[in-house]
């Protein structure tokens, strides 16, 4: 009796990662969490604590992509990738890394570019973008570092294609803490590499 519950547990779980995959791919939902909530919702998943993971959803967004956007999303990937590389470069002095879903390979025509840049004077990147006329929307951004959470300077920039890339500014430490993976953190070597 348990076995079988959990059996249509993973099941559930499963339905859930494929429609928040196709709600991601076709409907413009950025945020996995909330594809997730809307997919559990659809699917009428009383038990929200089982949500399937972010990679889950990511894997089966990679399999919905290749099997229903095979023309399309090759296109618009390489687009999102040739707009971060450009904006990597404009900001290499800043030691830029490409985080998210268009390193990953799961971004689509909707997707945001997502940058990590480096710096331990905060303002730096500000008046490197006032200084190159750049347009901008500032904030701040919730991190852990050290183990402590802390607000660090955040910017997004909207290219004149209507890419928006969100940039977060980390201290210098932060850049060599080793928390990077190439599977989830590309310097501009590894984005152009992507691109060859």
């Amino acid at each position: 009796m348990n076995h079988e519950r959990g059996h249509k547990r993973d099941l559930m779980r499963e339905q859930i990662a494929h429609l928040a995959a196709k709600l991601m791919a076709e409907g413009g939902i950025t945020d996995h969490a909330q594809a997730k909530r809307k997919a559990a919702k659809q699917l009428g998943a009383m038990d929200t604590q089982h949500l399937p993971g972010n990679q889950e959803v990511d894997d089966a967004l990679h399999s919905y992509r290749a099997l229903y956007q095979q023309d399309s999303h090759p296109a618009a990937l390489r687009q999102l990738r040739e707009e971060a590389l450009n904006t990597m470069r404009l900001l290499s002095t800043f030691h830029p890394y490409l985080t998210g879903s268009v390193l990953s390979g799961t971004a689509g025509a909707h997707s945001d570019i997502n940058l990590i840049l480096f710096s331990d004077d905060m303002k730096a990147v500000l008046l490197f973008l006032l200084k190159h006329k750049l347009e901008f929307e500032d904030g701040e951004w919730r991190v852990k570092i050290n183990g402590r959470e802390e607000s660090v300077p955040s910017y997004t920039l909207t290219a004149e294609s209507g890419i928006q890339t969100h940039i977060v500014v980390l201290p210098e430490n932060a850049r060599h803490s080793g928390s990077r993976h190439p599977e989830t953190h590309g310097d501009i070597a590894a984005v152009e590499a992507l691109l060859a």
